[in-house]
């Protein structure tokens, strides 16, 4: 049997979440690379959901593309179902998210979902997390203040830049990412990195965990239950 590519194993698992999308719903979409794959299996049924609430200007932007209504989410007091992507995820369900630099929208999409639901290739699964850099998002007057307590307590905190400029999220931030963390107390480590002044959100999926993880694997996709 040929080996399938991770792109493979992305619409293997982006074609399962459809499975979990309930009718005439309102439903949370993420935003990544596999969250974009899942929208493009959402367009084909369309028809049978309400809309969606996006993590995301780029997730609002392709789902209007297909013509799916994007509801606000001030507009909506909950949503089913939230489903996305991770960069990491340990076998508690904690996840670090934010390599798309959209975590903040991740999390208040998430917060008013009766289920989370991360959807992953194989990779994506650690023991411990930390070895992809913990994306942190700060207020740009306090970026050099926070990088300076991240450097404290072991972390090599990096500015994010693309194409030579500062990556700026929808929220008007910067991102920090921290290299050289093992997180071996996700929720303790999110608690006490959100308390420092200047972070908006830290990419620590801990305190809003997933309930279910579906995890593509050369097998097929495999369900991992939670809560």
């Amino acid at each position: 049997m040929t080996a399938l590519t991770q792109n493979e194993l992305k619409i293997l698992v982006a074609k399962k979440a459809i499975e979990y999308v309930p009718a005439n719903a309102i439903i949370g979409v993420g935003t990544g690379s596999t969250a974009d794959l899942f929208i493009d299996e959402l367009a084909k049924i369309k028809d049978r959901i309400v809309g969606a609430i996006a993590s995301s200007n780029r997730t609002a932007e392709r789902l209007a593309g297909y013509g799916i209504r994007v509801f606000d989410v001030n507009e909506v007091r909950s949503v089913p179902v939230y489903i996305d992507g991770a960069d990491e995820i340990d076998p508690q369900g904690f996840m670090i998210k934010g390599g798309g630099a959209a975590h903040t929208r991740e999390k208040i999409c998430a917060s008013i979902a009766e289920r989370f639901i991360c959807i992953a290739d194989a990779s994506k699964e650690v023991d411990v997390l930390g070895k992809f850099p913990l994306p942190i998002e700060v207020v740009p007057l306090a970026r050099e203040a926070v990088a300076r307590r991240l450097t404290a307590i072991g972390g090599l905190p990096i500015w994010r830049v693309k194409d030579d400029q500062p990556v700026v999220t929808d929220n008007g931030c910067h991102i920090l990412d921290v290299h050289d963390l093992r997180i071996t107390d996700p929720l303790a480590m999110e608690q006490e990195l959100t308390l420092i002044p200047g972070v908006l959100t830290v990419g620590i999926f801990a305190l809003q965990p997933a309930h279910v993880a579906l995890i593509a694997t050369a097998d097929g996709v495999k369900e991992r239950s939670y809560r």
